[in-house]
């Protein structure tokens, strides 16, 4: 036996389980109702926001049926009411005009599709060149190639027309008496 009868008790691994389980959950609940608890305090409406938020209460969308919307909603409200108003910078940005920040976007998103269609180019020239290349290599290849076989051809031919010579003269040299004495050894 591997283990004492003693051994399962208080500390068995399905207690043990069940104590994470709670340990966790507990966890879980606390850290979804802190910032809720610390809302309704001083806390959050003293400090300075600093935080790199949208400010925009859109992503509301995502959330799921049946939320309490008001609570979050006075929630969002106390929380962030003063958001980017210490940012100089994003202060800044908020104040634009709906025009230039259109006209804006518009001519980064020029510049964006300027840098990538001179890529593009880039690379379809790049695979010009290669592919002409490679085509120069396969002509080199394809005329070596022919070469090759007329070369072969005409040796076929020459090596036919010197065997029908050599039965030709062995004919003649039968006739006119001629035996083949050599013997070959084996």
């Amino acid at each position: 036996m591997a283990y004492p009868s003693d051994h399962y008790g208080l500390c068995s691994n399905g207690s043990l389980r069940v104590v994470w389980v709670l340990l966790a959950t507990m966890f879980l609940v606390g850290w979804t109702v802190r910032p809720l608890l610390y809302s309704n305090g001083g806390l959050s409406d003293q400090a300075p926001c600093h935080c790199d938020c949208d400010c925009d209460d859109q992503f509301a969308l995502s959330l799921p049926p049946g939320f309490n919307y008001d609570s979050y909603a006075d929630f969002v409200n106390r929380t962030y009411t003063d958001c980017g108003k210490h940012d100089k910078d994003l202060s800044e940005e908020m104040e634009k005009n709906i025009v230039a920040l259109i006209s804006e976007e518009i001519r980064l998103q020029k510049i964006v599709a300027n840098d990538s269609l001179r890529q593009t180019w880039g690379l379809i020239m790049d695979t010009k060149e290669t592919s002409s290349h490679y085509q120069g290599e396969a002509a080199k290849c394809n005329l070596q190639m022919e070469i090759c076989e007329e070369a072969r051809e005409r040796a076929e031919a020459e090596l036919v027309e010197e065997r029908r010579i050599t039965e030709l003269w062995e004919k003649r040299a039968r006739d006119l008496g001629w035996q083949n004495n050599r013997r070959l050894y084996t």
